[in-house]
Parts: structure tokens; C-alpha cells; sequence
């Protein structure tokens, strides 16, 4: 015990000791309660049994049974939507701006910086506003609808199983994009100009610099966008509980809100945390993206 102090005080332990307490920080804090929620999936759980690890083992009884369930098929189709959905119009929409704000004209600085409001509000802020502009009775988007003449009548967003969903994937889209306009837009800004004098020169129009030079160059930061959308977005929870609380009828209900639901409202521990482990599998595959996407970039 005297040696390792010793060897902290006089340095040569010191960079051991950065790295050490980090770790055992994050194994206390999120390794020992992914393993308790991994063991969780295999033991039959109820109130009375929540306070002890020692539990009954049913193996994969909960998988099962929560593939058996008739929502559970409609939540995951309802979750794969509302991803695709949020990562493309968040990627689409923030890759303009990006493009938009590229070009430096004046006041292209406070205006990006007007963009960043959404991003650092809390989700359940972002939530009540949006509560307001969906509306169907006074909403904003109704109003500016009706009065382009694209609807007639008022849409419940809400209440609407039709398009209760996508109220909250607007919202999502919303809050999401100027994350990957920062992003993208430091993309953007490390491909050497020296690559558009000379496509230029060759006689490239502006369609064909993008293709060839813009997207390639910008590869590795869009598979770290994607990758990193995906695991955000399966993060999402806030909005739902502000917006639609998964209704009505299961209609905007995806999997990190059913998981609570299963959880706390209906105390079946034991399939929310099935829900969470498989969750968990698709956040494991986004982050191998992740860092292979940015491998490069690390490594220079």
C-alpha cells in the first residue's frame, strides 16, 4: 500500500490513477446497472421481489412472452419509423443549413447561433411548445396550413392515431436538427478548398463538386451522424411523455417509452427491462458505427 501512494506522490502512478477512478466511476454508475437490468430480462420480477437480486430464473420466458404480445409487433414498426424518420430529416434538413451557412455571408454567425436554441432546450420544454403548436383547435400549424390552403379542416395531431406519430417526429426533427448542422458543418469546413478550385477549373458544375469531392470527403462525419442520431434518438423519451404519452391506442408508443410504461405504471419489471436489453443491442451496433466512422478522424 505504502509503494502504490509512493508511486502516486511521485508521478509514476499518477496517470494509473486518472484512468482508474473515471472507470470505477462508470462501472459503479452505468456498468453494474446494465448488468442488473441484463439479469433482471432472465428472472421473473414482481413488486415483491424487486428489492432482492436472488430471484427466479425463467431463462428466456420474458423474450418470449413479450413477442408474444399483440403490441409488441406495432410498437417496434411504430419505433423503426419514428428513427428513420427523425435521423432523415434531421441529417436532410441540418446537411442544408450546413450548406447554407457554408457560404459566408453577413451574419451567418448569429443566425447559426439562433439554430442552437432547440438543441439546448430540455426535451420536455421542446415538449410543451410543441403541445401548443400541434394543437388542433388553436395550433400554429393548423393556422399556417389552413391558411395555404393545403388542409380545410383542422388536424388533431395529438389525438389523431393517423398522425399522432408523426407530431412527435416533427417535434424530434426540430429538436435534433441543429445538433447535425454543427456537425456537419465542421465536416464541411475541413475539405481543403484547394479540391473545389480544381474541380472548378476542370469544368465541374456546382452538382457535380458535391458528388464527387463533398460527400465522399464527408463519409466519416456522416456515418458518426448516423450513428450517433440512432442512439439519441432511441434515447427520446421526454417528448412522448410531453406530447402524446404513446397514444392514443398505441399509436405513437415505441419501445423506450413502452419500457417505462411496462416498468412504472404497469410494475411488469421484468419485460421493461427485456424492452431495455434489446435496446441496448441496437445502441451496441450504432456505437460500433460510431467509432469506426471516426477512427480515422482520431487517428489523423
Amino acid at each position: 500500500m505504502k509503494r502504490i501512494l509512493s508511486s502516486v506522490r511521485d508521478g509514476r502512478g499518477f496517470d494509473i490513477a486518472l484512468v482508474a477512478f473515471p472507470l470505477i466511476f462508470l462501472f459503479v454508475m452505468a456498468g453494474l446497472p446494465l448488468i442488473y437490468n441484463v439479469v433482471m430480462s432472465f428472472q421473473e420480477v414482481d413488486m415483491f421481489s424487486l428489492g432482492t437480486f436472488s430471484r427466479p430464473f425463467v431463462g428466456f420466458k420474458n423474450y418470449t412472452d413479450l413477442f408474444a404480445l399483440p403490441e409488441t409487433w406495432p410498437i417496434l414498426r411504430n419505433t423503426a419509423i419514428f428513427v428513420i424518420g427523425s435521423i432523415a430529416g434531421q441529417f436532410l434538413i441540418g446537411f442544408g443549413l450546413a450548406l447554407f451557412f457554408w457560404v459566408n455571408f453577413p451574419g451567418a454567425s448569429w443566425l447559426r447561433g439562433l439554430f442552437l436554441v432547440s438543441w439546448v432546450m430540455p426535451g420536455l420544454v421542446v415538449g410543451a411548445i410543441w403541445n401548443w403548436i400541434l394543437s388542433g383547435d388553436f395550433g400554429v400549424l393548423n393556422f399556417i396550413l389552413k391558411e395555404s390552403g393545403i388542409i380545410s379542416g383542422n388536424i388533431f395531431w395529438r389525438s389523431d392515431p393517423h398522425y399522432s406519430l408523426y407530431a412527435v417526429i416533427i417535434a424530434n426533427v426540430w429538436l435534433g436538427t441543429a445538433f447535425n448542422m454543427i456537425l456537419l458543418s465542421v465536416g464541411l469546413s475541413s475539405i481543403p478548398g484547394d479540391l473545389y478550385e480544381a474541380a472548378e477549373l476542370d469544368g465541374a458544375n456546382a452538382w457535380q463538386r458535391f458528388w464527387t469531392i463533398t460527400l465522399p470527403m464527408m463519409r466519416s462525419t456522416i456515418g458518426a451522424i448516423v450513428a450517433l442520431g440512432l442512439i439519441f434518438t432511441l434515447q427520446q423519451f421526454d417528448l412522448f411523455a410531453a406530447i402524446t404519452s404513446g397514444g392514443p391506442n398505441n399509436s405513437s408508443n415505441v419501445t423506450q417509452y413502452w419500457a417505462w410504461d411496462l416498468s412504472f405504471r404497469q410494475y411488469d419489471f421484468a419485460k421493461g427491462a427485456t424492452i431495455s436489453v434489446i435496446m441496448i443491442v441496437f445502441v451496441m451496433i450504432a456505437s460500433v458505427v460510431y467509432v469506426r466512422s471516426t477512427r480515422h478522424e482520431v487517428r489523423g
